[in-house]
């Protein structure tokens, strides 16, 4: 990964969400300022002998309502449920962007949509068909809903992208690796747009119970950094991005929603459940080194703040490790207090909750924060929104396996 000054800048001008707290933007946004928690009883399937019983469910979101203006996607609406999600984002996002579909350059495009997981809700019921009920075979687009690089075929295919079109996978870091990776592609001169981001869709039956055997889950709600917290909580939903380089967003009088100025990605190397805080702290050193920022410029940081024990004391202290003394006076939140945790499209739904922030100066809230951890003692924006003026932001993405990715977003060129 190379220095933001070599190369061209790269701008945002689309953002699109699909979340348990609001199906798109407008939403989603009225949701995070109001402190609107979207864990609820989870349904939907059967629950058998499930132990933990909540989760961040998306619900009254409707495909063939989304979707049915879709021309060019021949099949999106048999696709796997992760694949709607990226897809109602995506045209929300390209949408606001204001880009002629298809893509007038389309070789000039690009189309990172990754997932940690891909067509999970389907692998379930194919099992479920073949061992359970003993039918003898599964839907004929059983392969293409599982694959984890569908939602990006699909989006590219609806907006006809003929660059790269692919999807990333690392767990939950999947959304900020595509955006990062986007932005790359366009910095050096291979696309002049992109769009990035992540679709998640694995709330089931045998998800619940794999997550549960990890000990991880709460049965009460997602508390980041409080004290009584005791487990994350599983989310769903999608956030993308349209990226261009300056040129070619001021060359057709888009309008710049902000610049990603800074991009940066470790990994610990050392366990794959227990996170490290060297990682994480030297993938936010080399965001702000891309960035050409100090510590002191960042003025919000989205932190990764899954609630889980480790996660959040680690954290917090590789916050401590890079912004020193200023730590203390730098506020810090976790917006999956009220949208779960999406697994791999956290990063996305995030960047679009950090754009929002800067634009319209406030910080978004943690909720449920009624005692903080006393060694989770920063600035957690507890519970309540809060106004700021924001010209430099910071959001966190660390995943299972160690795998750290950080971006660094700055003002609308002047």
């Amino acid at each position: 990964m190379s220095s933001s000054k070599d190369g061209r800048r790269v701008v945002i001008t689309g953002t699109g969400v699909v979340t348990p707290i609001g199906l798109d933007v407008p939403e989603f946004w009225t949701s995070i300022k109001a402190g609107k928690c979207g864990v609820s009883e989870l349904g939907g399937f059967p629950l058998e002998d499930l132990k933990i019983l909540i989760a961040a469910q998306i619900k009254n979101f409707d495909h063939k309502a989304r979707l049915r203006h879709f021309k060019r996607d021949k099949i999106i609406m048999h696709a796997d449920r992760y694949s709607w999600f990226a897809a109602a984002a995506a045209d929300e996002a390209v949408k606001q962007a204001g880009l002629e579909v298809p893509f007038v350059d389309p070789y000039r495009t690009a189309c990172i949509v990754g997932s940690g997981a891909g067509g999970l809700v389907t692998f379930e019921k194919s099992y479920r068909d073949l061992f359970i009920e003993n039918k003898r075979a599964t839907h004929p687009l059983t392969l293409l809903r599982i694959i984890g690089s569908s939602a990006a075929a699909h989006v590219g295919i609806e907006f006809g992208v003929k660059g790269p079109t692919f999807a990333t996978c690392s767990a939950c870091s999947t959304a900020t690796h595509a955006i990062g990776a986007a932005r790359d592609y366009i910095k050096h001169g291979m696309v002049d747009v992109a769009i990035a981001g992540a679709s998640e869709s694995v709330i089931n039956y045998g998800t619940m119970k794999a997550w549960q055997a990890l000990h991880v889950l709460s049965p009460e709600g997602c508390f980041p950094f409080a004290k009584k917290r005791n487990g994350t909580v599983l989310g769903e939903g999608a956030g993308i991005l349209v990226l261009e380089s300056l040129e070619h967003a001021q060359a057709r009088g888009a309008k710049i929603l902000a610049e990603l100025v800074g991009y940066g990605m470790t990994s610990d190397a050392k366990d794959m459940v227990n996170p490290d805080i060297e990682g994480p702290s030297e993938a936010m050193r080399l965001a702000l080194e891309d960035a050409g920022l100090a510590p002191g410029d960042i003025d919000y940081l989205n932190a990764h703040g899954t609630a889980t024990l480790i996660n959040d004391r680690n954290e917090t202290n590789a916050i401590k490790r890079v912004f020193g003394s200023y730590a203390n006076k730098l506020p810090v939140s976790s917006t999956k207090s009220m949208h779960g945790h999406p697994l791999g499209a956290g990063g996305g739904i995030e960047a679009v909750a950090c754009i929002k922030a800067m634009e319209e100066g406030i910080l978004p809230p943690t909720i449920g924060l009624d005692e903080a951890d006393a060694e989770c003692d920063l600035d957690y924006v507890p519970n309540v929104a809060r106004p700021k003026k924001l010209n430099y932001v910071m959001s966190n993405s660390f995943a299972f396996g160690g795998l750290n990715a950080v971006i660094v977003l700055g003002p609308p060129p002047a």
